[in-house]
């Protein structure tokens, strides 16, 4: 693997006197795929929000590694990517026309981000859709869209949150190649999934985070080794035998709505947003 490319260190973040995550330290490197894995209210949703400068820690930071010097990630946002869970698309656009109006605000050409549009689009089997008004697209095409939208400025690090969700099992599988070959070529993702098989299947390590701690952070071999179990449900059940809190409201989708209105840097639209 590649230099540390972010690192999240001793990063508590509350809500009232709801600790949401405690004392998480974690370190990403260049041209990992990590899966973070958990239950709903585990918080995983809270440090996705982290990752990306929607939320800042209670206690702890939060440093992208830019030329060696570490910066506030909420200041360096042009260098990430995010596929939130509800995608947000402006309905009144064209596939394109939304991807297009997101990698301008990221100042990248019309040429260039086309032109990575395309090659994604191809991968995903859905050139032929990026035309189209967004207005009516099922689940799994607004999704689609959302993943090329998140990539086509060459984002340093993807933020995945349940990408293959409401996806058919053939369009899952081609979201889940274009992950791993994004991966192949030096990016880093962070992949957000309730199910174990996926994450097993194109994540170099596994996080699992419980509780609003990180109970494992490792390989599939390493999680299996450590818990001595044969299979990574076996091993996720041994390492969250405590119960789990109740959801809450700070861990409901709310990212796509955030994320946009930081992204845009305070230019305002009428667009039509839709879930």
């Amino acid at each position: 693997m590649g230099d540390v490319l972010l690192r999240v260190e001793s990063v508590s973040k509350s809500f009232g006197e709801v600790d949401a995550l405690r004392d998480v330290d974690i370190e990403l490197r260049r041209g990992e795929i990590v899966g973070l894995v958990g239950g709903n209210g585990a918080g995983k949703t809270t440090l996705l929000r982290l990752l990306c400068g929607v939320y800042r820690p209670s206690v702890g930071r939060v440093a992208f590694m830019v030329d060696g010097k570490e910066e506030p990630v909420d200041q360096v946002r042009e260098r990430l990517g995010v596929v939130p869970e509800a995608t947000g698309l402006y309905h009144r656009l064209t596939a394109w026309e939304n991807i297009r109006y997101h990698t301008r605000i990221h100042g990248r050409s019309d040429k260039a981000s086309w032109a990575r549009t395309l090659r994604f689009a191809r991968a995903l089997d859905i050139q032929d859709e990026l035309h189209r008004s967004t207005r009516g697209f099922s689940r799994g095409m607004r999704q689609k869209i959302a993943l090329i939208r998140a990539v086509a400025h060459g984002p340093d690090l993807l933020l995945l949150d349940e990408p293959t969700a409401g996806l058919d099992v053939t369009s899952a599988r081609k979201v889940r190649g274009l992950v791993r070959s994004l991966g192949d070529e030096g990016g880093t993702v962070i992949y957000s999934t309730h199910m174990l098989s996926e994450a097993q299947r194109i994540c170099d390590r596994i996080l699992i985070i419980h509780n609003g701690t990180v109970r494992a952070d490792g390989s599939p071999d390493d999680l299996l080794e450590s818990t001595g179990t044969a299979d990574l449900e076996d091993a996720y059940m041994a390492l969250t035998q405590d119960v789990s809190r109740m959801n809450r409201q700070e861990e409901e989708s709310g990212l796509s709505r955030w994320w946009l209105k930081l992204s845009m840097r305070g230019k305002k639209s009428n667009l039509g947003e839709e879930e």
